[in-house]
């Protein structure tokens, strides 16, 4: 009889301390949330840019937020490595944004990507006398990993977030990097002291319903599945997997903004190229609220899943196992019945003119 009294003892106190760890948990994230409504964020900030437009609307969103002093970006990575003028993409975005001298690095293999310039990235890239940027082919940048292993070099130690809205490989070359004149951590430990989180764009719909598996663009398909799964079972530092945007539409907003708006270029390009859409119909906004979560955390838009961990294979899909891990794992969903409001939200940002006075 003690022994079964002992036994269910153990087991009440076994809920209890779970049940705080989740509460816990959640209490820390909502709190850093908070705290970064306040605290300006220091950002890395990764992208496919050049086979589609939001990757442009969410440094687009990223400019505006360092224009209200919520963010620091630290510098841009184009790890995709197919569309030979991602990166000159973004160094006429910077300039456009009157951040001319913003750090870019980009990758110089084809491994990973999609190789279709969907926005007229080629044009915008070449257009040098509407930008005045310097940057056209991905060449004309820094290699991406050596500029990443630069910039936590010099940052504070646990002070930097790592931002995918594209692929991986080119955050999975940084943590297998190894120590160099650079730096004389290896790229798991250069990351470990400087990275506080990795917030990645990735892992859609892996807490359905249905128990299934799933595939998303940016984990599994151009050849980053191996990358994501190294990483996302490897990585040293907590990684926030963000799940929203699906329905959120963005883009209209652009109708009423200059022509030489390279934004609105952009979004215009691509939306015509599928089929003859235009700035009205819009598209989903899937990098730019990943932004919102980096920049302003769970905010009016997310909320957290129940404590778990993403089981990830590269051949079969993910899904996120709610069942106590060692892996340090957040899944962000956004929350039901906000897709208007978070778009409305979004479309008066990403139409805002760049800041004069920077």
């Amino acid at each position: 009889m003690a022994k079964k009294s002992l036994l269910y003892t153990a087991f009440i106190f076994s809920i209890a301390v779970y049940a705080c760890t989740s509460s816990s948990t959640e209490k820390d994230i909502k709190s850093s949330s908070a705290q970064q409504a306040t605290q300006k964020v220091k950002l890395i900030f990764d992208t496919d840019m050049g086979s589609d437009c939001d990757d442009v609307g969410a440094l687009a969103l990223l400019h505006q937020y360092a224009n209200e002093e919520k963010v620091e970006i630290l510098g841009c990575i184009y790890s995709s490595g197919k569309v030979p003028y991602g990166a000159g993409v973004i160094d006429a975005i910077n300039h456009y944004y009157k951040r001319p001298n913003l750090p870019i690095g980009a990758s110089y293999d084809t491994l990973v990507g999609d190789n279709v310039d969907k926005m007229s990235a080629e044009k915008l890239a070449k257009d040098t006398t509407s930008f005045g940027h310097d940057i056209i082919l991905n060449s004309d940048a820094l290699e991406q990993m050596q500029l990443s292993r630069k910039l936590l070099a010099n940052q504070e130690d646990s002070s930097v977030t790592y931002l995918t809205i594209g692929h991986t490989k080119g955050l999975y070359d940084l943590l297998t990097s190894k120590p160099d004149e650079i730096s004389s951590l290896s790229g798991e430990e250069l990351i470990g002291q400087k990275v506080k989180k990795w917030v990645a764009l990735g892992a859609l719909d892996a807490n359905n319903p249905d128990n299934e598996r799933r595939k998303d663009w940016n984990f599994f398909f151009n050849g980053t599945a191996p990358y994501t799964e190294y990483l996302v079972r490897n990585f040293p530092v907590p990684i926030y997997f963000v799940n929203g945007g699906k329905q959120v539409m963005t883009g209209k907003s652009l109708e009423n903004t200059p022509a030489s708006n390279i934004v609105r270029q952009a979004y215009t390009t691509w939306l015509n190229w599928h089929g003859g859409k235009t700035l009205a119909d819009q598209r989903p906004s899937w990098d730019l609220v990943t932004v919102y979560f980096a920049v302003e955390g769970l905010g009016d838009y997310f909320r957290m899943e129940e404590n778990g961990w993403l089981d990830f294979n590269a051949e079969n899909g993910c899904i996120w196992r709610k069942t106590k891990n060692e892996y340090q794992h957040f899944y962000i969903t956004q929350k039901a019945d906000t897709d208007s409001a978070f778009a409305a939200y979004l479309n008066k940002i990403i139409a805002l003119p760049p800041k004069l006075d920077i």
